[in-house]
């Protein structure tokens, strides 16, 4: 949902000293539930976000243009702009489906991990982001805090330092949004190490989480036991593609799941996998 300059008062304070990123809105909207979509785009990562107020964020954007297929279905067909757009780390499952959402819709902000990754569709997608007019680029960092309206927000907990030359799932953005007594932890690509990490940083009182969306489409090397543990998630969201060639998700990370007591949700048997929360708890609707 486009805000429009009159109904919306958008103030962006970024404090590089402090590496805090602030975005505060103002929009009066009848609706006033935090929607999170896990999209259905096969062998790939792309998570819809949408804010009590209409603010909408988009998450990685899938291994093909079929994201531009399933944004309609969520945002409406009249719809083309998209407040934020986070990449959470430059490898083709997460953001080839890039230049159609920029080509397709007016972004305001694109946030990324500042990975350096000489491949074709990273300078593709950077020549999108450079011509689209309206987007203005940030690096994200610890500590960013994005306001959604109302009371929700989304926190950059990862990464913390630079990343530009690393792997590039182990510099993947990790946010966790959080909408009254409901929380949502979005982990990327990340691997079981960076898991250990953020453990040692946050504790479960800074990771505990209704939902976990699990990492790397449900890989071995990532959702370990010890991190189940920490988040303590009621609701785990698997993306992943049908008959993907990686065994995804891998039948010890569901072993995992089931261990700790949550739910396990795949894109590969319920499609689009849509969360809904007013604050208070959190429903799942799947489309199939």
């Amino acid at each position: 949902m486009r805000i429009s300059y009159g109904a919306l008062v958008c103030i962006i304070a970024v404090a590089t000293a402090m590496n805090v990123f602030v975005w505060h809105t103002v929009f009066v909207h009848n609706d006033q539930s935090l929607r999170v979509s896990i999209l259905d785009v096969g062998q790939g990562d792309s998570i819809l976000v949408q804010g009590p107020t209409g603010i909408q964020m988009l998450i990685d954007a899938g291994p093909d243009r079929s994201v531009s297929r399933q944004l309609p279905k969520e945002i409406g067909i009249l719809d083309r702009s998209i407040d934020l757009v986070v990449e959470t780390h430059p490898d083709k499952d997460h953001i080839a489906g890039l230049p159609g959402v920029f080509g397709t819709y007016v972004i305001s902000y694109f946030l990324s991990p500042g990975i350096s990754n000489d491949t074709a569709i990273t300078h593709t997608v950077e020549d999108s982001v450079m011509r689209e007019p309206n987007a203005k680029s940030f690096i994200a960092r610890r500590g960013m805090r994005i306001h959604l309206g109302g009371t929700a927000y989304a926190d950059v907990l990862y990464p913390d330092h630079d990343v530009s030359k690393g792997e590039t799932n182990a510099g993947s953005v990790t946010m966790r949004v959080v909408y009254g007594d409901t929380s949502f932890l979005l982990t990327g690509d990340l691997p079981s190490e960076q898991e250990d990490y953020l453990m040692s940083r946050y504790g479960t009182e800074g990771l505990e989480s209704d939902v976990l969306k699990a990492g790397h489409h449900g890989s071995k090397h990532s959702t370990d036991a010890v991190w189940l543990t920490a988040v303590q998630p009621s609701i785990v969201a698997i993306s992943a593609g049908k008959g993907n060639t990686y065994g995804h998700p891998n039948p010890e990370v569901l072993e995992r799941i089931q261990r700790e007591g949550a739910t396990v949700y795949s894109t590969i048997d319920s499609g689009t996998i849509r969360f809904v929360s007013d604050g208070v708890a959190v429903q799942t609707k799947t489309q199939r």
